[in-house]
């Protein structure tokens, strides 16, 4: 392992996965998947809706309530071409303020088929709870690898209600697939709350409402934050070591209520559902270490290597946490916004968790990174041994308990 990060090959982080491992549809019962558990080096497997039998004594569950948004648009130009336009935020506006909006709004998007739209502005017509809406897209200028998007549209609905009815739902690439009608309700948990992921925390996909009832009647205290994820998640790592890749930026909201609840937790289990959840819980932390040297900061951005930077800094995730809800009081607010561009790798110290439920991830993914940033590479074993056993791989594949 090499004393700084950055220095670390993603080619140790590779695995062969076969096209035909990666599920691509999800099991007719989301608890019915195959659980790979890993406690104390033993690794062994189950199913999912045994899980309250697996979980240590007085654990804490924490989710991403995130909900995904119908994030492909789809038009057609007289000529006959299609363009994709695939929203990724909204710009210089919060996504629930945009969803808001009845008229236009802005979004800095992915263009496919980008080449066929130099100019003009492209338009469909559909129908909307009843009313013919006509919709319209002008691009603007280039940001980064995204474009900015002006829409436009009339019948006064929300943009919410617009991109719910003419947007589809954006499945991950390595599904070489279009969405499905049933896409809409399996590639949402059935705790999503708060739009604006366009991708969904898929760990999260093998709960029910029957097994979470389970986990409480189990005595388990559950409790959700919100990660938003974005299109990055996706990203592989293209360079040789991962001192080279620029991590992806999302945005992080978390209560008060939250983060009393977790310091009140520490010393006991806590469990992340997803990576998004471990970034967000960990992020947190960093942002009251900085709060500690620097109280009077305005605004939580946790950038990519600032916690192997600040490492010499640490202080109880305990003082962290207070240090972040009494900034939160100063400030008069009850939920933390924020962003992270936070990279877990192996090296990283965590701070808030005590294990982690997650699915199988790609290889030469940050994903990976973070798994083995707690378990080693006892990853490698973990995964052959899913390989070996007929597991389900990727975002509706099967699942791992990492204790």
């Amino acid at each position: 392992m090499p004393n700084n990060p950055r220095d670390i090959a993603i080619a140790d982080y590779d695995y062969p996965l076969p096209d035909e491992r990666i599920a691509k549809f999800p099991l007719a019962m989301r608890d019915q998947s195959k659980l790979l558990v890993y406690r104390d080096g033993v690794i062994g497997e189950s199913q999912f809706f045994h899980l309250p039998e697996l979980l240590p004594e007085g654990a804490m569950l924490l989710f991403n309530n995130t909900k995904v948004i119908h994030a492909r648009l789809f038009f057609r130009k007289p000529t006959g071409s299609v363009i994709e336009i695939f929203c990724l935020e909204p710009h210089l506006m919060a996504v629930s303020q945009s969803f808001e909006q009845r008229e236009r709004c802005s979004w800095l998007c992915f263009i496919g088929n980008n080449k066929k739209w130099k100019e003009g502005t492209l338009g469909r017509s559909f129908t909307c709870n009843g009313n013919d809406i006509t919709l319209n897209a002008t691009r603007h200028e280039a940001k980064g690898n995204a474009w900015l998007v002006n829409f436009e549209w009339n019948g006064g609905v929300s943009f919410a209600e617009v991109i719910g009815q003419a947007g589809v739902i954006p499945l991950p690439p390595y599904l070489h697939r279009d969405a499905e009608e049933s896409d809409k309700e399996r590639y949402q948990t059935v705790y999503a709350l708060h739009e604006g992921s366009v991708a969904a925390p898929t760990a999260g996909l093998h709960f029910t409402d029957n097994l979470l009832d389970k986990l409480h009647n189990h005595g388990f205290k559950t409790e959700y934050i919100t990660l938003h994820v974005g299109a990055g998640t996706f990203k592989p790592v293209s360079s040789d070591t991962i001192g080279e890749h620029e991590m992806h930026v999302e945005k992080v909201q978390i209560s008060r209520t939250n983060l009393q609840h977790i310091i009140d937790q520490l010393g006991k289990p806590i469990i992340p559902v997803g990576t998004t959840t471990v970034r967000t819980l960990e992020s947190v932390y960093w942002f009251g270490v900085r709060l500690e040297n620097n109280p009077r900061l305005e605004a939580m951005h946790v950038l990519q290597w600032e916690p192997y930077e600040l490492e010499s800094l640490s202080i109880s995730a305990e003082q962290s946490y207070h240090n972040v809800i009494n900034w939160m009081d100063r400030q008069g607010i009850e939920h933390l916004d924020g962003d992270t561009q936070l990279l877990i790798a192996p090296g990283y110290k965590y701070h808030v968790i005590s294990g982690l439920i997650t699915n199988f991830h790609q290889p030469k993914s940050t994903l990976l990174l973070l798994v083995s940033a707690l378990i080693g590479d006892s990853w490698k074993e973990c995964y052959r041994y899913a390989l070996d056993n007929g597991f389900r791989f990727l975002s509706y594949g099967d699942s791992c308990l990492f204790l």
